[in-house]
């Protein structure tokens, strides 16, 4: 192993609070693997929450790795060193379980990448029985795992607080009783509520490919998966256990506050993934919130619906009555008010993000934001009364219906508000910026919108260019925005069935060149991206059961006909 890799690892260690190091030995042996940067991962509350909930359990250790910097990756590739796990720096090839937080699609040729490095056999059906079980969750593929079904022996759906806990014993269980891998895998598929063992389901396809059935292969097997969710978020904390000034979000410690939505808002996965909604109540949060004060000092709330919070105002006043500080990632422009704002400027806040999302109230109608132009003056003047002077404002484009004029729409909003901002604060602390984040629409799984087809990237460029143009001398007013290439690959995986595996493994062989892998792969990506969809096919993920009837989701696709 390279001493500098070494001792960089070991650096890192050093400098964090918070992090378990058990000693090997008799223990089970599970390393998390995050698909990403360090930096990333550990600002990820899912990935720090599963850390903590493993080495909880007394009969486990365990430990992490990330994806090596891009300065690191040769050593990994070259074969003469197997990625290894932070803590104890052992290859990952010595861990029972390798576990996969897996948030985010495009992060999905990263862990083909990983298991690459930890030369592991990256197909399932290939693996050998002395080889780490590969399992996968978070909400990706909770939503949809068929892009990955070929390379994981298993995946946990929902939330892991729930699943997690009965995996574990069934896996100790396991070992005591003596079983392979394959009778490990089917008495988790046969017993465990929300496992699903891809290999234990064959997929049949119509001559238009089409899915004609997924089917499991022996009758004692569930035909659908249910989605694992905690009833009561109120029997447990769920923060930030390790903190490190390596972090992407260094200066928060990180708390849940509350899970799921209530809005409805059409293209939203998590409103609909996270459902019921559930708030944790202040007595529950205060050992949270005075761990958080003692190592951070500012408390980054988090949640789907955190300004829907009934006690919102309570928990950011117990923080400062602390001697603590309140970050919130995002609020929703028609929950903000004079006491929200007032806190927030005490805790220093300085850059407020909201999301109105569209330009005009027909498309805002479309996607059921709920939010009017009324909402959005009102929210900038509260914040400029008392001194916020950066707003940063999400909208999408290339959504259902999208005209030529609802973009121009997007403009003309930005200039009310930005000459809005400007005359309201004059006389007081001069307004400084105005951050547009632009970001495409996606059609996600187990929504009302995912039956539309993801708008053409080419056009999607194009309208980002007009909005750049148009605002490129608007001073106070700063565009960015990401790339529509990759919003294609997003869309495909998140659209796609098994077969997209076959061409995530061609663009893993041809390191990144995703043309050359299409080219290679007999499947047809705009199938899954570019196909407005009927709500009478199966699709890929619609063997899993998100605790919403599928008619629901449907008369909300309806109903955006008529916008």
């Amino acid at each position: 192993m390279s001493w500098k890799l070494k001792k960089k690892y070991f650096d890192l260690v050093a400098q964090e609070e918070g992090y378990q190091k058990k000693i090997w030995g008799e223990l089970l042996t599970v390393c998390i693997a995050y698909p990403s940067y360090y930096r990333t991962g550990m600002s990820n509350l899912g990935f720090q929450t599963i850390y903590a909930l493993i080495n909880r359990n007394t009969s486990f250790l365990c430990e992490r790795t990330f994806l090596p910097d891009p300065e690191d990756e040769a050593e990994f590739t070259m074969g003469s060193i197997s990625l290894f796990s932070l803590e104890s720096q052992k290859s990952l090839t010595e861990f029972d379980i390798i576990a996969f937080s897996i948030p985010f699609e495009n992060d999905y040729p990263n862990i083909l990448k990983m298991l690459s490095m930890a030369g592991i056999t990256l197909t399932a059906g290939e693996r050998k029985e002395t080889e780490p079980l590969i399992v996968g969750g978070g909400v990706s593929v909770t939503l949809n795992p068929e892009p990955l079904a070929d390379f994981f022996d298993l995946f946990l759906l929902g939330e892991g607080e729930d699943i997690l806990p009965e995996f574990l014993k069934l896996f100790k269980d396991s070992r005591g009783l003596g079983f392979n891998r394959n009778e490990l895998l089917y008495t988790i598929q046969e017993e465990i509520e929300g496992a699903y063992v891809p290999k234990y389901y064959k997929v049949n396809y119509k001559d238009n490919h089409l899915i004609a059935n997924m089917e499991p292969l022996k009758s004692s097997l569930p035909h659908t998966i249910k989605r694992r969710h905690v009833k009561d978020i109120n029997t447990f904390t769920t923060d930030q256990c390790i903190t490190t000034p390596h972090a992407e979000f260094k200066e928060l410690f990180l708390t849940e506050v509350s899970r799921g939505c209530h809005r409805g808002c059409r293209f939203c996965a998590a409103g609909f993934l996270y459902r019921p909604v559930r708030f944790r109540n202040l007595q529950t949060l205060k050992p949270s919130f005075l761990r958080g004060i003692h190592r951070q000092r500012k408390i980054g709330l988090l949640g789907t619906a955190v300004s829907d919070h009934p006690e919102l105002l309570s928990l950011c006043r117990y923080i400062m009555n602390q001697n603590g500080k309140v970050a919130i990632g995002s609020c929703r422009l028609d929950k903000l008010n004079t006491e929200l704002v007032s806190l927030l400027k005490k805790s220093s806040v300085e850059t407020v993000s909201l999301a109105p999302e569209a330009g005009n109230q027909r498309l805002r109608n479309l996607i059921h934001k709920g939010i009017t132009d009324e909402d959005i003056s009102h929210a900038l003047e509260m914040l400029i009364e008392y001194g916020i002077v950066n707003i940063r404002l999400y909208f999408m484009i290339g959504l259902p219906t999208e005209q030529e004029e609802d973009i121009e729409d997007i403009t003309t909003t930005i200039r009310r508000i930005k000459h809005h901002a400007v005359k309201s604060s004059a006389g007081r602390r001069n307004f400084k910026r105005i951050t547009l984040s632009i970001n495409q629409f996606i059609p996600k799984p187990a929504t009302p919108f995912q039956w539309y087809p993801l708008e053409d990237i080419n056009t999607v460029r194009k309208r980002i260019q007009k909005i750049e143009r148009s605002l490129r001398k608007e001073t106070y007013v700063n565009v960015i925005h990401d790339l529509p290439k990759w919003n294609y690959i997003q869309a495909l995986l998140s659209l796609g069935d098994r077969k997209i595996g076959k061409i995530l493994l061609a663009a893993h062989q041809n390191k990144g060149n995703w043309p050359k892998a299409f080219k290679e792969v007999n499947v047809n990506p705009d199938f899954y991206v570019y196909r407005h969809k009927s709500t009478e096919e199966i699709l890929p993920w619609d063997f899993i059961d998100h605790g919403i009837r599928k008619q629901d989701i449907i008369d909300e696709y309806n109903k955006t006909l008529l916008c």
